[in-house]
């Protein structure tokens, strides 16, 4: 028989009803994916109760038993029943609160779909009742029983009556992970709680009650804060704070980004990306940032009734979000490790504090507008607030010295010797008094290594500096400030190169042919399906004309227009950096080479070069002493 016959077709079966035990494990699918999912919800409800205390006991990962204890307002025994109905909640009652929530949960789903996939019952009591009750979900009996004020959740056997769910799930210790990171990203949020995790009887986890900061360093370590700055922005009905981990402290795994918003863990493409952003021209590779974000945003600005997991969300203005986001993060890690230093010294130094502000402005650095929250440590001078997003690219001077298009050109093809050291010139520097050269943070230059390596002195000991990296950061941030508003040069081609092209591309090509130019770049279609590139940026001759066209067209696509161009300037701004940089083996006088160190010093970011490497290394009298084993 031909089964792609009509006559094959299944006889028509007509429209029922589901029942509500199917229906509820259905739902169950969307919320409970696994014991960590378990977790997150019944840890919500422990927060929402007003818990000071939560403590979670597993058994074989969770599959077996996942039992969640809290000191909360406890629930009244009328209302053990209905807590477990599908849709009951004391969270919301209105349109108008499910539009402003404040709580954690608010669907009324999470017990009635944990009920419909394992064994469940209820142990609560309140302020006030003589004793506690229980309520077993499946047969729906309720008896009399002991313990404090609070309740107690008791989950066992998970997925026992959906076998093929529960042959999905991992190993014990792929599930006991999962169930510590939940419990974690509930911890960082709320550090005015304590949290304790068992499994199989044996204690894993303890946070005490404790400030942010301490929180921070009992969860993510005392690595994390040390490897890490301050991160804070706020504007209007917007804040941003928490800390975002240095470029060189990046990790292979993203393994550890926490953001939250209005204290709910949440995981959101649009901040994710502009967080990375602000890494773009720091981090090396493929390496992962480290941060933890907290954004505060006006309820009616965001909607948390996503999805039923709760951990996506949706922005009003997302775009708006998305550069308050980068922007912060970005001002955060502008400032090098050594105009940290510089600034530190300048103000334990001078007691003007007029002074005080000349020389942190000449370390490229601006004082912090605002007072954030004091838990998470010390904002650098570099964090100031943003203008409202225009949709036009936020360019700023963060380098002492402007380059006219002029030096643009000779940078580009520069030969000459370096500019002598920067303190030495009063129009470069307005400080009156040069620091002395034992306080420069970078050191006293001393010797070259094989034309790649200069060798400085400082306080701490010997500094190490890859001359053409440093370089070819300095030049980069000052092409950046340099080329404002410019349109890049573009180099006709002889035989305009064509591909293949998505409906998409041509649309944004159509769409966007303006700012393509202004890219340097003649993009046009050629037929329906077929885009002609005509001209490409004189500066990247090299390249591959093809991808560099497809990735501008995405960006245009996913982005505004000005971002896209900020983007392929950057882009373009780095390889003539690269040009411009002091080559190797080339011979620097001690004058030059101090020169390149205080320029350094000044420019933000020079921690790392324009591909993410490292610029400079220090090495402390310790750590020299210990190769040589003095002291031993």
């Amino acid at each position: 028989m031909d089964l792609s016959s009509p006559s094959a077709a299944a006889p028509r079966r007509a429209i029922r009803e589901l029942p509500d035990e199917l229906i509820s494990q259905i739902a169950a699918g969307e919320v409970v994916e696994r014991p960590a999912s378990v977790v997150r919800e019944l840890v919500d409800n422990a927060l929402d109760a007003g818990a000071s205390q939560i403590q979670l006991k597993l058994m074989a990962g969770g599959v077996r038993a996942i039992v969640v204890e809290d000191d909360g307002l406890g629930i009244p025994l009328e209302e053990l029943p209905l807590a477990l109905k599908r849709h009951a909640t004391s969270k919301i009652r209105t349109l108008d609160e499910l539009e402003s929530v404040a709580t954690m949960g608010f669907r009324g789903e999470a017990l009635a779909a944990i009920a419909s996939v394992a064994e469940m019952a209820l142990l609560s009591r309140c302020e006030g009742a003589s004793h506690a009750h229980r309520l077993d979900a499946r047969s729906g009996e309720i008896a009399p029983a002991a313990r404090a004020r609070g309740t107690s959740v008791e989950v066992r056997e998970l997925f026992f009556n959906t076998p093929a769910r529960r042959k999905f799930l991992k190993t014990d210790a792929t599930e006991l992970a999962h169930c510590l990171e939940a419990v974690r990203r509930h911890a960082l949020a709320r550090p005015d709680v304590g949290f304790t995790v068992w499994h199989e009887g044996k204690l894993l986890e303890q946070w005490r009650a404790a400030s942010s900061e301490q929180r921070l360093k009992d969860v993510l370590g005392e690595d994390f804060i040390a490897d890490s700055r301050a991160v804070f922005s706020e504007a209007g009905p917007l804040r941003c704070y928490g800390r975002a981990g240095l470029p060189e402290a990046a990790r292979s795994r993203a393994d550890m980004q926490y953001v939250y918003v209005n204290g709910r863990f949440v995981r959101d493409k649009l901040i994710a990306h502009g967080i990375r952003s602000a890494y773009e021209d720091v981090l090396h590779g493929q390496r992962q940032p480290s941060y933890v974000l907290f954004i505060e945003i006006a309820p009616d600005r965001v909607d948390v009734n996503v999805h039923p997991t709760k951990i996506e969300v949706r922005f009003r203005d997302g775009r708006e979000l998305h550069q308050r986001v980068r922007y912060a993060v970005q001002d955060a890690l502008a400032q090098s490790r050594s105009a940290e230093a510089l600034a530190t010294i300048t103000t334990t130094t001078t007691t003007t504090p007029v002074a005080v502000t000349q020389q942190i402005e000449v370390a490229g650095l601006r004082p912090s507008a605002g007072n954030p929250p004091a838990w998470f440590g010390h904002v650098p001078a570099a964090a100031e607030p943003r203008p409202a997003y225009t949709g036009t690219p936020s360019w700023r001077s963060n380098t002492q010295v402007s380059l006219g298009l002029a030096e643009v050109a000779t940078l580009y093809g520069q030969r000459e010797p370096l500019a002598a050291p920067a303190a030495a010139s009063p129009a470069a520097s307005p400080v009156a008094q040069p620091l002395p050269p034992q306080d420069w943070p970078l050191g006293r230059a001393l010797a070259q290594i094989q034309g790649v390596y200069i060798l400085a002195e400082n306080a701490q000991g010997l500094i190490i500096v890859d001359m053409h990296a440093a370089h070819e950061r300095v030049v980069y941030e000052r092409l950046k400030t340099s080329l404002v508003d410019r349109a890049i040069e573009s180099q006709p081609l002889l035989i305009p190169i064509t591909f293949a092209a998505t409906p998409a591309e041509i649309a944004t090509a159509e769409a966007q042919a303006e700012t393509l130019l202004r890219l340097g770049l003649d993009v046009a279609p050629l037929s329906e399906k077929v885009l002609a590139v005509r001209a490409r940026p004189a500066l990247l001759a090299g390249g591959d004309v093809i991808e560099l066209a497809r990735g501008v067209l995405a960006e245009l696509g996913t982005f505004d227009a000005s971002q896209a161009i900020e983007r392929a300037q950057h882009e373009i701004l780095a390889t003539m950096a690269c040009h411009g940089a002091v080559r190797a083996n080339r011979q620097l006088t001690i004058d030059e080479m101090n020169g390149l160190l205080r320029d350094m010093e000044r420019t933000e970011r020079a921690d790392q070069c324009n591909h993410g490497r490292p610029t400079w290394r220090q090495l402390s009298m310790r750590e020299l002493d210990a190769l040589f084993l003095r002291g031993r």
